[in-house]
Parts: structure tokens; sequence; C-alpha cells
């Protein structure tokens, strides 16, 4: 069991926190394997490439964006400039701006570190389970701790799972031979955690959208293709949304 004080307050306040926090974990479950998959992928691929162990520790705790991580790391293998590196890891995290704006009716209530720190753990899985969850909850009740500690199991159990299988897989970096097919592994693992996502047309058209520019880009160097498919899915997908919103108006 876990201990009530942890989740502070009375007695019956805490139950309700600790049951949505287990709540929250239990839903993260099923996405928890290909997260693992992915995580030691990652490990591998940052002491494969030339990060040393502390480096790439210290790159998963800091930055905990696989995607961003991966799509940085061909880049400094290949000694791009500086600025190539952080512009392909801001473009490829432009969707945590969206996830913030959505979530910020939500969590405003909250103290400024509490946002910070949920901010931090939460990826693409917990918001998108998190968002499902509240899409029917009235504007008055935003915010409530049992929908909070939601959050904080589901992006919580992420978290931790990630930390733990990219520090495995940094540990088994120097062992792993380049035959097992890493790559495929990567692939596999993104897409178990990119298709359920794939819920409304917005999403399907940005995806479609980013694989096929990816696909015609991919001769471009620095990889600047994976910057473009991006740019291009995120505006597809936002047109389409626009389009709809307006359609129903």
């Amino acid at each position: 069991m876990i201990p009530l004080h942890w989740f502070g307050g009375n007695a019956s306040l805490a139950h309700v926190r600790r049951d949505a926090f287990i709540a929250g974990l239990w839903r993260a479950l099923p996405s928890l394997f290909a997260t693992g998959i992915w995580g030691i992928v990652t490990g591998v691929a940052m002491v494969k490439s030339g990060l040393s162990p502390l480096q790439a520790a210290g790159m998963s705790l800091l930055v905990f964006a696989g995607s961003a991580q991966l799509a940085a790391l061909p880049l400094i293998v290949a000694h791009a400039p500086i600025w190539v590196v952080l512009l392909t890891a801001l473009v490829v995290n432009l969707r945590f701006v969206i996830f913030s704006a959505a979530l910020y009716p939500y969590l405003k209530k909250l103290p400024l570190r509490r946002r910070v720190l949920l901010g931090y753990i939460t990826a693409d899985f917990g918001f998108a389970v998190g968002m499902a969850r509240w899409i029917n909850v009235p504007a008055e009740e935003r915010g409530a701790p049992e929908h909070i500690w939601f959050l904080v199991g589901v992006a919580g159990g992420t978290w931790f799972v990630w930390q733990v299988t990219s520090i495995l897989g940094i540990v088994l970096g120097a062992q792993v031979p380049s035959a097992w097919g890493l790559d495929f592994a990567t692939v596999v693992a993104l897409l178990a955690l990119a298709l359920p996502m794939i819920s409304n047309s917005p999403a399907l058209i940005g995806a479609v959208t980013a694989g096929i520019i990816a696909v015609l880009a991919a001769s471009l160097p620095l990889r600047l293709g994976l910057v473009a498919a991006v740019i291009a899915g995120i505006t597809a997908a936002m047109a389409v949304d626009v389009a709809l919103e307006k359609k129903h108006a």
C-alpha cells in the first residue's frame, strides 16, 4: 500500500488522491511496455553515439523527450552546428507548447512549482490520457484533486519507467551488438505509443502528412527532413482542426 501521508491533507482527501494516483498508474500500464523498449533503445543509442554513461544519464534526466533525444544524437555525431541541434530539438518538441496551452485551464490553480514539475513529467501519453479524462469536466470542477493526481499517476509512472529503462540501456549499451536491430525496435516502440493517439481527423492528417514529408525529404543534410516533416505535420493538423471548428460553428 502507498502511505497516505505522501498525499497530504486530511485522511479523506488523501484517500481520494491515492485512489486517483493508482487509477492513473493502471491507466498507464498498457503503454509502459512500449515506453520501456523505447527507453532501452534510446539509452543504448546515446552510448553508441559517443556519449559517456554520465552524459547519457544526464541527457535522459534533463531532457526526458525520447523523440528529441533520438533526433539530436545523429546531429551530435555528425558534429552539426549547435544551432542545428537546438533547432531540431525545439521543433520536435513544439507540440509541448500546445500541450501546455491545453492543460493550463485544468492546472492553473496549482502553484507554479507544481505546474513546472507536472510539465516536466508529462509526455505525449500522459497528455492524451489526461485530456481524454477531462474532456467533459465542467469548468468549475477543473483542477479537482482526483483529476490532478490521476495525471500524476499516468505521467509519473511513465517517467519512472522511462528513466529506469534508459539507464538500463546506457549500462547495456557497450554490450549490445548492432546486429540486434535496435532501429527496428525503436520504430515498433514509437508506433505502439503513437497509434493510440491518432484518434481524430486532425491527428490522422498530421501523422500522414509528416510521414510523407519525412520520406520525401529523407535525403536532406543534417536530418533537416525530420524538422520539415514535424513542421508540415503540425501545420496540417492545425489547419484541419481550424477548418473543422469553422464548419461546426
